[in-house]
């Protein structure tokens, strides 16, 4: 069967037996080709997965067995310190709320208090 038009002049014909054979091979080949691939992929994802696992039980047992590294030290000191500064600030924060409604008149409708720390 011939298509007509001047921009396409290939034959469209259909597929003997021993191409179709072909082409099957050759698919098969490059999906074992692609399957084999994934395997491998898959196999090293497993592997990092299980060193990271490693790591987490590392992790956990020292968490719990209370030996804390210096870098553990450095950085509990760091916390502690921000608790102290937000404790800080949120001081500084209610007695502003305090100073500013001392000075607005009281209407109908009171805002909400902030909690006390």
């Amino acid at each position: 069967m011939v298509k007509k038009g001047n921009s396409s002049k290939h034959k469209d014909r259909r597929m003997t037996a021993r191409e179709r054979e072909e082409l099957l091979i050759e698919n098969f080949v490059g999906l074992q080709k692609v399957m084999t691939t994934l395997s491998i992929r898959f196999e090293k994802l497993s592997e990092n997965i299980n060193r990271l696992l490693e790591v987490f039980e590392e992790s956990a047992k020292n968490l719990v067995s209370g030996k804390p590294h210096e870098s553990d030290k450095d950085l509990l000191k760091k916390i502690d310190s921000l608790l102290d500064q937000n404790k800080t600030i949120a001081k500084g924060l209610v007695m502003i709320e305090e100073k500013v409604r001392q000075r607005t008149p009281q209407q109908g409708s009171q805002p909400k208090q902030l909690p006390k720390i």
